[in-house]
């Protein structure tokens, strides 16, 4: 007869493994679950060894790696032979060409694919702009006004820009408004725009009131104006920047990285 208070289920069937939390992927990967919304692992994009995780976790290392399976299946982390296990998603491969693209090419190609991208980018802006859009658009313009400082102003002009890019409704378009404006991240870009708003005769007044007439094409609803005022504004940054350079001595000149300079 069983008694009424033993249960049954407590005990392990015969030649039953009785499951222990070190060797148990369930109970590592609650752990592991825990430990990634601690403290210890925000404070760094890497994980600890898988060894070391083990030894925090006080789970083995085969449930280890088990849960950490899940976890990579669920994108919370992605792991890189040889390098380790890291916190958030695998990098986009695409990304990672991108970026290699961008040391490898200069302010002139940049600027003749900015003079044929962006004028049709503020034509469709002008179709699909909101009222929300717009004044997001003028807040932006305003602040960008208001900068003083060569850094400051490259970071909002590229924010006045990308909010057009953004207004055009096309994420085509926008990716690759996206990769051309990542050029512009480059310090040796920075300067030599800076340069050209300095060395070249110019006035600040000029290209905020190339601003405003975009602005305002694209507020009027009237596409072929806004891609007109665009391209006349891009190309006098464009003309601006190769009297610059025509200017400097050639070694002076910002160099372009070939592919075997990357390699190195």
């Amino acid at each position: 007869m069983t008694h009424p208070n033993v249960s049954l289920s407590a005990a392990p069937a015969p030649g039953e493994a009785v499951s222990r939390p070190e060797t148990d992927a369930a109970h590592a990967l609650a752990e592991l679950r825990r430990y990634l919304t601690s403290g210890a692992a925000q404070d760094s994009e890497k994980l600890p060894t898988e060894r070391a995780l083990a030894e925090t976790l006080g789970v083995g290392r085969h449930a280890l790696r088990r849960a950490l399976d899940v976890l990579e299946a669920e994108g919370l982390i992605w792991r890189k032979q040889g390098a380790g296990t890291f916190l958030g998603s695998a990098p986009d491969p695409f990304t990672g060409r991108i970026a290699s693209l961008i040391p490898m090419t200069n302010y002139e190609e940049v600027m003749e694919v900015r003079v044929r991208l962006e004028p049709q980018i503020a034509q469709l802006a002008a179709l699909r702009a909101t009222p929300e859009r717009l004044a997001r658009l003028e807040q932006i313009l305003t602040r960008l006004d208001d900068i003083a400082d060569a850094e400051g102003r490259e970071l909002w002009d590229g924010a006045f820009h990308r909010e057009i890019a953004v207004m055009a409704g096309n994420q085509l378009l926008l990716s690759l408004f996206d990769i051309v404006n990542r050029a512009r991240r480059d310090k040796t870009w920075q300067a030599l725009r800076e340069k050209a708003r300095t060395q070249v005769p110019y006035s600040i007044a000029d290209t905020q009131r190339q601003h405003r007439a975009i602005v305002a094409a694209i507020a009027a609803a009237d596409p072929e104006r806004a891609g007109a005022t665009m391209h006349e504004h891009l190309l006098d940054i464009q003309m601006r920047l190769l009297r610059l350079t025509s200017l400097m001595p050639a070694a002076a000149r910002p160099p372009i990285a070939t592919s075997e300079e990357q390699k190195q």
